[in-house]
């Protein structure tokens, strides 16, 4: 679809956040229209995770967003699906990869929210590729395993902070659930969660910094439990890191039952967004050091330094391969 002015910021930059629920929605498509290919108990496929995705290029306003998906492995319980966003400028024809994301379904029955259902399997072209495949399944069941035992934090409102701290930055948003957020389970679609998410993510890089930022990455995503329409949701973001030229968001999502339900408030999503700072002529702009107080702010800057570096490491590695292929 094309990209329309409500899509960006003030400077024109589609906002992350938009581009992931386009994503999200392909995934949820391609993983439901799966899952119902055979016959048995009809089913809605649920988000569970989204692996790291790179921001590569910028999409601006007038740009086509195509959005393609593929299945690329399945578990006995789980869809993992890759999809690929490319730009095209309608004027010129110019096209460009934006995005490439792995993104983790598991088929919820229709007639029973809490029961997950056998996902049909699929046929690979090698061997090789379904053990690749079993290789990520265990690698993110771990992953968010770890991730959600070490989800207790809160992020608590600071009085008269000074600038370039963690507390100045910090952001919240409310939002009560509604039918138009959700899916025919009565779940809120996982591209609206993070939707809301890089919003939040945003405006603490921007508080930081006081420039024009966009996503450049963002870290993996993890579903811990479902959200019920009518809950109210907190999404809450902190800085906890920054480079010379970025900035890593901690953000993470709590629900608040609120309608007709007893349970107690609980972290339902969490995450690492990614931004940098850029000028006017789009050029990256350095990042002003986040000055940490406590011993818990300079722990987590130790940790997401850790995640930088390795990320670093990572991408130079790619690079260094591509240039001897």
């Amino acid at each position: 679809r094309i990209m329309r002015p409500d899509d960006a910021n003030i400077a024109g930059n589609v906002h992350g956040g938009t581009i992931l629920k386009m994503i999200e929605e392909a995934g949820a498509i391609i993983s439901t229209r799966h899952c119902n290919s055979q016959a048995g108990e009809p089913c809605v496929a649920a988000l569970a995770r989204v692996e790291r995705t790179d921001f590569l290029s910028p999409m601006c306003i007038g740009e086509v967003a195509n959005v393609s998906a593929e299945i690329t492995y399945t578990s006995r319980h789980s869809v993992e699906v890759q999809v690929n966003v490319m730009s095209e400028n309608i004027l010129t024809g110019a096209k460009k990869v934006t995005n490439k994301a792995t993104l983790w379904y598991v088929p919820l029955s229709l007639k029973n929210v809490n029961k997950v259902l056998e996902v049909p399997p699929i046929q690979y072209a090698r061997k090789e590729q379904e053990d690749e495949g079993k290789k990520r399944y265990e690698e993110q069941k771990l992953d968010r395993l770890e991730t959600k035992q070490r989800n207790g934090d809160m992020i608590l409102p600071v009085i008269n902070p000074e600038p370039h701290t963690v507390g100045y930055s910090q952001s919240s948003l409310i939002h009560l659930v509604g039918p138009s957020d959700c899916t025919l389970l009565g779940f809120v679609h996982g591209g609206v969660t993070m939707k809301l998410m890089d919003e939040v993510a945003g405006i603490v890089a921007a508080r930081h910094c006081k420039t024009n930022i966009v996503t450049a990455s963002v870290d993996a995503i993890n579903f811990h439990e479902k959200i019920k329409k009518g809950c109210v949701i907190t999404v809450s973001g902190r800085m906890t890191f920054t480079s010379n030229k970025s900035m890593e968001i901690e953000v993470f999502v709590d629900a608040d039952p609120f309608v007709d339900e007893p349970r107690e408030r609980y972290r339902a999503v969490s995450a690492f967004f990614t931004y940098v700072s850029l000028s006017k002529e789009g050029k990256p702009l350095p990042v002003p050091q986040l000055l940490t107080e406590t011993e818990d702010e300079k722990r987590r800057f130790e940790e997401g330094k850790g995640r930088y570096l390795q990320t670093k490491a990572k991408r130079q590695a790619q690079m260094q391969q591509a240039a001897q292929q």
